[in-house]
């Protein structure tokens, strides 16, 4: 089987972020940054060209498809802010109603902006998240 697309990269979190145009998108993401890194305890790493995570986990399905993916994260895209809360196999809806507006996909949370959320509630969801992730498979530092 083929591997992931996304991958871990050498691509430094810092220039990354320095390089987002918007300025709104820019401090958003550095918050993003601090936020995930208290949360989580781990340094990030960039996934591909746009993906910050923070550790990893290593999957095996019982179709045989096995690889490595980041354990939580988040992408600074030019439309919202993607909150990756892998791997979507748990019901947030308790802590999402509180967090303020946001779209939900399968393990991705959309936002505008962080002045439209909680951030309290926002930081309960990624470490919900990383303790569902927890449970069936082991998360390492990057």
């Amino acid at each position: 089987m083929p591997p992931n697309k996304t991958q871990p990269t050498t691509q430094s979190v810092a220039d990354f972020i320095a390089a987002i145009g918007h300025p709104v998108r820019r401090a958003d993401a550095v918050t993003l940054d601090g936020l995930f890194r208290r949360v989580t305890g781990f340094a990030p790493v960039m996934w591909g060209p746009s993906i910050i995570g923070y550790g990893r986990y290593h999957y095996r399905y019982a179709s045989g498809r096995e690889g490595d993916f980041l354990a939580t994260g988040f992408a600074p895209r030019k439309a919202n802010l993607s909150i990756y809360i892998m791997p979507g196999y748990a019901d947030f809806g308790a802590i999402l109603k509180h967090l303020g507006k946001h779209r939900i996909g399968k393990s991705c949370l959309y936002i505008n902006t962080l002045a439209d959320v909680d951030r309290g509630v926002l930081e309960r969801l990624i470490r919900a998240g990383l303790d569902d992730l927890a449970r069936r498979w082991p998360i390492e530092p990057e």
